[in-house]
C-alpha cells in the first residue's frame, strides 16, 4: 500500500499556500497543520488525551532521545510509539539530524537553527564539537546521559525510525549554524544529499526485508542555509530522489525565512507535502502557509506554557507579572481550550490570577495549564488559516490577526 496519500483541496490564489489532506495508516491530518512535539514519547506536561483535547492531529517524536533512552528496540517490543505512548494517531520522528548541529558545531555556542543579532559564532569545518563529530559516514557522539560513545549513521537512523514505528519519518541530515560560511554550507549540503540516498535506499531495503504491508513514508531535507544557490540546488537534488514529502531545513536568518521557504517550494513537486523543521511562532507560521508549508513543529508552545509565557490573541503574557495577581478574567476570552472555556456555571475558566499563583508557587499544574492552552492557541491558528484558505479570506485573516496580535 502506498504510505501516504496526499490531496490538495483549495489552492491560495496568487501564492504556493494550499490547504489538503495527508492520509496516513493511522488517521487524516488536514493540512495546514501544526505537529505536537513530543520530544521523548510524550508532549511535556500533558497526557495523550490532554493532547487530543487541544486539537493535536499528529505528534513528532525525537530519534536522538528515544535511541538513547528508553532505546528503540524496547520501544519496538511494545509494538511501537502508538502503542507505548497511548498515542492512537499519526506520528512522525525527526532523523537526529539536528543533534548533529546541537552536539556538534554549535555546542555551548547559544546558537541555534535560526539566525538572531547576537548569534555570531561562525564554525569552521574543522571544529570539533564538544560532544560530537562529524565525517562522510555519519555522526560519531557522546551521550549527553552517560558519556557513551554512539555512532549514528543514514541507515541506522533509518533503522531506529523503523524500529520506533511511526508514520512519517526524516532522512538523515545535517543541520549547520545559519552563521556558517558558504563553503561550510555547500560541503554540509552535499552531505546532506549523500545521506539522503543512503536513507531512502536503505528505507526501501528494510521495507522489502520486513515486508511491511502498514506503510511507512519518508520524506526528505532540503539544506543549504541561507544562500539562495544552495537552497535552490538542494530542493532539486532532493524533489528528485522519490521521497513521500519534504521537510525544509531550518539553519537561515528569521528575517530570510520566508525568502528561503518561497525558494525552495517553487521548486518542490506541488503533489508531495512539504514540513518546515522547527518553526512555531504566529507570524512565521502564516508565513510558512502563504508560501506552500503543508507542516510545521515546534516545542515553543509547551516550553513557552511551562514557562508561564502564554499566547493570546493580544500578543504574548507573561502571566507571573504581579498584574495578574487579582486578574479574574481567562488567559484569554477569545479562546475555546480547556482552560479559557466556561463549559458550565458550576465548571468556570481558570483565572489569571490563579495561573498566576501556581507559577509564582512552583506547582506543576501550571505548566500542564500553560501547555494545554499554548498548544490549543498554534493548532487551532493554524485550522483557522485552513479555514480561511477554503473560505478566500485566507490574506485578510492574516492581516487582522497580526495586527492585533503585535498591537
Amino acid at each position: 500500500m502506498n504510505a501516504l496519500k496526499f490531496s490538495i483541496e483549495k489552492e491560495l490564489e496568487g501564492r504556493l499556500g494550499r490547504a489538503g489532506i495527508l492520509e496516513t495508516p493511522h488517521g487524516i491530518i488536514n493540512t495546514p497543520a501544526f505537529v505536537a512535539v513530543g520530544t521523548k514519547a510524550a508532549v511535556k506536561a500533558l497526557t495523550p488525551e490532554q493532547v487530543r483535547s487541544v486539537g493535536a492531529e499528529v505528534v513528532l517524536a525525537n530519534t536522538y532521545h528515544l535511541y538513547l533512552e528508553p532505546g528503540a528496540e524496547r520501544v519496538k517490543s511494545f509494538g511501537g510509539l502508538h502503542k507505548f505512548m497511548n498515542w492512537s494517531g499519526p506520528i512522525m520522528t525527526d532523523s537526529g539530524g539536528f543533534q548533529v548541529f546541537s552536539l556538534g558545531s554549535a555546542y555551548g555556542k547559544q546558537v541555534s537553527k535560526i539566525a538572531r543579532p547576537q548569534e555570531n559564532y561562525i564554525p569552521d569545518e574543522s571544529i570539533i564539537g564538544n560532544l560530537a563529530k562529524v565525517d562522510e559516514g555519519g555522526v560519531i557522539f557522546k551521550s549527553h546521559l552517560d558519556g557513551s560513545l554512539h555512532y549514528i549513521t543514514p541507515e541506522k537512523s533509518i533503522e531506529i525510525q523503523h524500529n520506533l514505528g511511526a508514520d512519517i519519518i526524516f532522512a538523515f541530515d545535517e543541520c549547520t549554524s545559519p552563521t556558517a560560511d558558504f563553503s561550510y554550507q555547500q560541503v554540509a549540503m552535499e552531505r546532506t544529499h549523500l545521506w539522503a540516498e543512503r536513507s531512502l535506499n536503505h528505507h526501501h531495503a528494510l521495507i522489502r526485508e520486513n515486508k511491511r504491508i502498514d506503510g511507512v513514508a519518508l520524506f526528505g531535507i532540503v539544506q543549504g542555509g541561507r544562500e539562495e544557490s544552495l537552497r535552490k540546488r538542494s530542493a532539486e537534488f532532493i524533489s528528485k530522489l522519490g521521497f513521500d514529502g519534504f521537510g525544509i531545513g531550518g539553519s537561515f536568518a528569521k528575517e530570510d525565512m520566508e525568502t528561503v521557504v518561497k525558494w525552495v517550494n517553487e521548486i518542490l513537486p506541488k503533489e508531495k507535502p512539504r514540513h518546515l523543521l522547527g518553526i512555531g511562532e504566529p507570524e512565521d507560521l502564516f508565513m510558512g502557509v502563504e508560501n506552500g508549508v503543508d507542516l510545521f513543529d515546534c516545542v515553543a508552545p509547551t516550553r513557552n506554557g511551562r514557562g508561564g509565557t502564554l499566547y493570546t490573541s493580544l500578543g504574548k503574557v507573561n502571566i507571573r507579572n504581579a498584574k495578574f495577581r487579582d486578574d479574574e478574567g481567562p488567559i484569554d476570552k477569545k479562546c475555546g481550550c480547556p482552560v479559557c472555556s466556561t463549559p458550565s456555571v458550576e465548571q468556570p475558566p481558570y483565572s489569571r490570577a490563579y495561573l498566576c499563583h501556581l507559577y509564582r508557587a512552583h506547582e506543576m499544574l501550571g505548566g500542564t495549564l500553560g501547555s494545554m492552552h499554548n498548544l490549543y492557541f498554534i493548532i487551532n491558528l493554524v485550522k483557522r488559516m485552513r479555514e480561511s484558505i477554503l473560505e478566500n479570506t485566507f490574506l485578510e485573516f492574516k492581516q487582522k490577526f497580526l495586527k492585533v496580535y503585535h498591537s
